[in-house]
């Protein structure tokens, strides 16, 4: 490995204010959590998926004690898989907990500071994966969007169809309580709270394909648990749609 290319670890974030592990559908499971871009704090989720007795988090976000007691209660994690090319940062600290493997998307980096290009690479995964390798969930499939890094979007059969995003997708009628005043103010003033669309400032900067967010339209979802906001329940697709679409047919 070249020097620029060396990982360089950095001590682990610390926990963040966050919720309760929430049951959305039999074994698959969320928690409401937080994460800093500088000053700025504002709301982002975790995923849980239950198989076999074992435990997959996508979207990691670090719990305190009681949380983590509450989350070996449900089962042994085993696994970790990297969905967002801006998600995973704690990732390292569950690697560590658990000894267990980490999966993330091909062309993904763990990068530190805010700009995904330049910053040292500070953890790596054991595997990577595209839209054709075998997943660690059953019945799931994996949507990837070409952006740099890539975006992926994770379809698991629960509830009729539910896909898990990152920043691809998004849910915040309100700034939540895991918001921080400047990242209240900071994100509403830049439009980034609305529901059931896309992460705006994802979208500004990376501009992903147009025919890769159409393509979303053909997933066959009736559910979104989403990397921030609200998880959407029912009626998903449709409530997407105007969104997606309004994008996608962008002169």
């Amino acid at each position: 490995m070249s020097e620029a290319n060396s990982v360089i670890p950095r001590p682990f974030l610390p926990v963040r204010p966050h919720g309760d592990i929430e049951e959305v559908f039999p074994d698959v499971f969320r928690v409401p959590g937080s994460i800093n871009f500088g000053l700025m704090r504002f709301g982002r989720n975790m995923t849980v998926i239950r198989q076999d007795g074992g435990l997959v988090l996508i979207n990691s976000v670090r719990l305190d004690e009681r949380r983590l007691a509450a989350l070996d209660a449900l089962g042994e994690v085993c696994h970790i898989l990297r969905i967002g090319g801006w998600h995973g940062a704690d990732d390292a600290f569950y690697k560590d907990r658990y000894g267990c493997p980490v999966t993330s998307v091909k062309g993904q980096r763990y990068f530190d500071g805010f700009v995904a290009e330049k910053g040292n690479t500070y953890f790596e995964s054991d595997h990577q994966i595209d839209a054709d390798s075998e997943l660690p969930i059953e019945g799931a499939s994996l949507y990837v969007i070409h952006t740099t890094p890539p975006e992926a979007i994770l379809r698991i059969p629960a509830g009729g169809g539910t896909l898990i995003t990152s920043d691809a997708l998004q849910n915040w009628p309100r700034a939540d309580k895991h918001f921080n005043f400047l990242g209240r103010v900071g994100m509403t003033l830049a439009g980034t709270v609305k529901p059931v669309t896309m992460m705006k400032p994802w979208v500004d900067k990376y501009k992903p394909p147009r025919g890769e967010i159409a393509g979303i339209l053909k997933l066959d979802f009736d559910n979104v648990l989403p990397g921030h906001g609200e998880a959407v329940i029912g009626g998903a697709l449709e409530k997407f749609r105007p969104a997606l679409e309004a994008y996608a047919g962008r002169a």
